[in-house]
């Protein structure tokens, strides 16, 4: 585990504190999952006391609602507000093309959802999250109907995968969504992230995957030389 005062967490409060400057008034929101997501949350809890405000927030997981619940940013619902202004999530890797995997927080579903309703998607992220190919680091989580696991995870394997089960506590580990996920070890790496996503989509049964593809408008990046902003 990373501690509390380690550099890689100093590096994601630098992205998360930056990306919260990104949040302007009247913006509907939506927050991200993960540790570096929940400094964002908490900067941005932090503006409002200080005055901001927003039209409301939309979290992409359970966990996300409650922490900005417990600090007062007003939570609303993609049926309240199905577009938001602002979208603002982590990533586990992100290859120069801005191509990201997510989901090591099992919440890749609701976060592709609330991305694909932004009209803007940033990433924030510390600076070893930046790889040169996907798939390197790790899995790719595919979010699968429980019944059609096996099936699902042979014609993954057929793909060139290594399929694992997400367990939690040695059970399978449950999605917000009431979902599996399969993790995704793809030895010599992904080397056509679109093609594979697509040949995943077109199994029966997934739900959806953690590559996220032309999505991602900006990326903030905290590392030892501070921050670091991208745009496409």
């Amino acid at each position: 585990m990373t501690s509390p005062m380690s550099p890689q967490n100093t590096w994601k409060q630098l992205a998360g504190n930056a990306a919260a400057e990104l949040i302007q008034e009247g913006m509907v929101v939506g927050l991200g999952t993960g540790s570096t997501a929940a400094y964002l949350v908490q900067a941005m809890a932090q503006r409002i006391q200080q005055g901001l405000q927003i039209k409301g927030a939309v979290a992409s997981s359970l966990a996300t609602y409650d922490l900005a619940n417990s600090l007062h940013i007003p939570m609303t619902d993609l049926d309240e507000h199905p577009e938001l202004d602002i979208y603002i999530d982590g990533a586990d890797e992100i290859d120069p093309q801005f191509r990201l995997i997510k989901g090591a927080g099992g919440a890749l579903l609701r976060e592709k959802i609330l991305a694909s309703a932004a009209r803007r998607f940033v990433v924030i992220a510390d600076s070893s999250k930046k790889v040169t190919q996907l798939g390197h680091i790790y899995p790719l989580p595919v979010e699968v109907v429980p019944l059609a696991k096996t099936p699902i995870t042979l014609q993954l394997t057929r793909l060139g995968a290594e399929v694992k089960i997400r367990q939690h506590n040695n059970i399978p580990f449950i999605t917000d969504n009431h979902n599996y996920i399969l993790d995704c070890t793809f030895p010599q790496g992904i080397s056509d992230p679109a093609q594979l996503d697509a040949q995943i989509h077109s199994i029966v049964g997934v739900v959806e995957t953690g590559l996220f593809i032309n999505m991602v408008s900006q990326v903030i990046i905290g590392g030892p030389e501070g921050v670091q902003i991208f745009s496409r």
